[in-house]
Parts: C-alpha cells; structure tokens; sequence
C-alpha cells in the first residue's frame, strides 16, 4: 500500500510536539481505511492484518501496543513531530522514504494489481490505459508508479485520501481502473456487493525502485534501540510461523512473507 508527501508539514508538527510515550508501551501510527490490512469492525475496535501484526510484534519485544490514527499521507510527519513511535500501516520501504525515515527489517511483501470491468480490455499500461481515469490513494506508492509510468501517456491519475472513496466512483462509473494492493483490492471491492462485474485484469505491475523492497514498520532515523528491538522481535514472529499464519488467514493463498 503509500508515498512521501511534502515534508514541510513535518516542521508545524515538530513545533507542536507530543507526549511522550509511556514506558514499554509502543505507539503504532496507522490509518484505518484499508482493509484486510487495517480497519475498524461495526463496534469502532481496530482489526486486520497490521493489527495483529502489530500486536504480535509488541508481545514478542515485551512492550504493550498503543494505536494513533492518522491519514497515510500525513504519516511520515507525525512519526517525526513524535506523536507515535513507529508506523505500522502496510508502508513499503522504498529509497524515497529511507530519505526521511528509517525502517526495520521487511516483513511481507504483495502484488500490486489493477482492478477494472472484468469486460473492458484494460491492461496496467499506459498504451492500453490512455485517456482513461484511474483513482489510486494519496500518498501511495501506487500514486507514484501510476504518476511516473502512466500519467506522462496520457493516462488521468485521479488521488484520493480515502480508498474506499475510489471503490465508490469505480462502482459509479466515475472511475475505469484503480491500482492496489491485491488482497486489499480483493477484500475491499472485489468481494463486497459493488464489485460483482469487476476483477483484477492483466499482471502485477512492477518497478523495484517505486514500489520497493517490502512492507516494513518505519521508524524516526535516530530510534536505533528501537529499531534493533523490533528487528528481533520480527524475526521472531517470523520464525513462529506468526507471518505466514497472518497471510493464511487474510489473503488465503497469497503468501506475503518475506523470508
């Protein structure tokens, strides 16, 4: 899932300041708009694959877990204005935000994929994607790829700050394509009412350099303690099998485990 902004904001939040955590506790920040990855049940409670991630994580490296909700392009600033300690929100680690963040080891990594009318002809290229509109989340790597590989063609690249918000306009009409996650893309709309008559149409798209190395909790570049403790308590999570049970459970046969 999610790119840099501008971090011009981050020096309104640095003034503003934060409370400082309380001891072995560990503030995730996220944003709940992303199924299976995060989001919140009926009851308002926080529920996905981060979460329990997340909660996995925190039991392995002995510290209680805290969540702080934010929008994910507002993320990198408020990790670095200190309002928590780390993020946890399907980031993936890419050259751009190693510029701003650090990050601890990767953890899983997924296709991304373009959902359109099952019937279109459409394929993830800027030839067959021309003069069409494609809705993607702001802030998002799939911003970025679709920006640099599509929009120059032609191609009218539509941001939003909500995915679910892209759902919506694609059901309506308003939108040809969108470029997501998979298992996002699958539990999000695929699956759901609005989606009958769409699917994923061609092959994962691909550029190591934008869509990056895996997806990984980011970290404030001067938090090495932090990093070396969660990089261990991953590896361990990781060698329970707590990763690969985690994917089982919500992108059934998509194995995102990064060995």
């Amino acid at each position: 899932m999610k790119a840099l902004k501008t971090l011009i904001a981050a020096g309104c939040l640095l003034a503003a300041g934060s409370a400082p955590a309380a001891e072995n506790t560990l503030r995730f920040g996220l944003e709940a708009l992303y199924p299976p990855f995060e989001s919140k049940s009926a009851s308002g409670k926080l529920e996905g694959f981060d979460i329990d991630l997340g909660n996995a994580v925190c039991a392995a490296a002995q510290l209680k877990c805290s969540w702080v909700e934010t929008s994910f392009d507002s993320l990198i600033p408020a990790l670095q204005a200190r309002k928590f300690d780390a993020i946890n929100s399907a980031m993936n680690v890419t050259d751009q935000r190693r510029r701003a963040i650090a990050f601890t080891d990767s953890i899983y990594q997924v296709p991304n994929r373009l959902i359109a009318r099952a019937d279109s002809g459409l394929l993830p290229d800027a030839k067959s994607l021309a003069g069409k509109r494609v809705g993607v989340l702001q802030g998002s790597i799939q911003e970025i790829y679709a920006k640099a590989h599509w929009a120059p063609q032609g191609v009218d690249v539509v941001s939003y700050q909500d995915q679910n918000q892209v759902y919506l306009d694609l059901a309506a009409g308003r939108l040809d394509a969108t470029l997501v996650m998979a298992p996002s893309g699958q539990s999000g709309f695929l699956s759901q009412p609005d989606g009958k008559g769409f699917a994923f149409v061609g092959d994962a798209v691909s550029d190591d350099k934008i869509l990056g190395e895996g997806i990984a909790f980011g970290l404030r570049k001067d938090d090495a303690a932090l990093q070396k403790k969660l990089n261990e308590a991953i590896a361990k999570v990781k060698q329970q099998g707590t990763v690969a049970a985690l994917s089982k459970k919500y992108f059934g046969d998509i194995d995102v485990a990064v060995k």
